[in-house]
């Protein structure tokens, strides 16, 4: 049975301990035509939440070289996966109607697969004209995720899917992301090691 942050909507507990700032390093490899590109990086991590059943999530990197070259970002929003309620608010800015569904813990966990784990879904942008929906699943400290869809402006680099997996371990939070872009096929991409900076409780706000 979940357990509970009180501050916190019923329908983050399983994602509750994502909450908070994390900052760490780690190794970008990939493929680009006949090399591989290959550097070392540092990251922070946000996920808050502001009273709604879903996280935010900004995402900023940059190279470890002597001038901190900034490297990437994105930012999102991650929450379960579930069906459209009248108690959801959209399209577009129109307000709910009525109470939540999964306002309490047992309905949350009405929400739980056979095999224990939750579904998920996270919505990620990037800057150049790329968006990300991944779905997956989350299992106590681990989620999986693939992406369901790829949107690219004209403008952006080919990039179409993804896969990212994310942990909790010792403490740290560890992630792996897996590529396919300019013409390959998923390979390994980028990962992280990072440390919480700031406690968990998020933006109450």
């Amino acid at each position: 049975m979940l357990e509970l942050d009180p501050t916190l909507p019923a329908e983050l507990g399983p994602l509750q301990w994502l909450v908070g700032d994390w900052e760490g390093t780690g190794v970008l490899s990939f493929p680009v035509g006949d090399r591989t590109v290959e550097h070392e990086f540092g990251q922070r991590v946000s996920f808050a939440h502001h009273g709604h059943p879903y996280l935010s999530y900004e995402a900023y990197a940059w190279l470890l070289d002597d001038e901190l070259t900034p490297l990437a970002a994105e930012s999102g929003f991650w929450r379960l996966a579930r069906p459209a309620e009248a108690a959801d608010p959209g399209p577009g800015m129109l307000p709910p109607e009525g109470e939540p569904a999964f306002g309490s813990l047992d309905a949350v966990e009405s929400l739980r697969r056979p095999d224990g784990a939750f579904d998920i879904q996270a919505l990620i942008a990037h800057p150049a004209g790329v968006a990300e929906l991944y779905l997956g699943t989350i299992a106590g400290p681990r989620i999986d995720l693939a992406t369901d869809a790829v949107l690219r402006g004209a403008s952006a680099k080919e990039h179409t899917a993804s896969t990212r997996m994310l942990g909790l371990v010792e403490g740290h939070l560890l992630w792996a992301w897996d590529l396919a872009a300019l013409g390959r096929g998923l390979e390994s991409h980028a990962s992280a090691r990072l440390a919480r900076v700031t406690p968990a409780g998020g933006d109450e706000a």
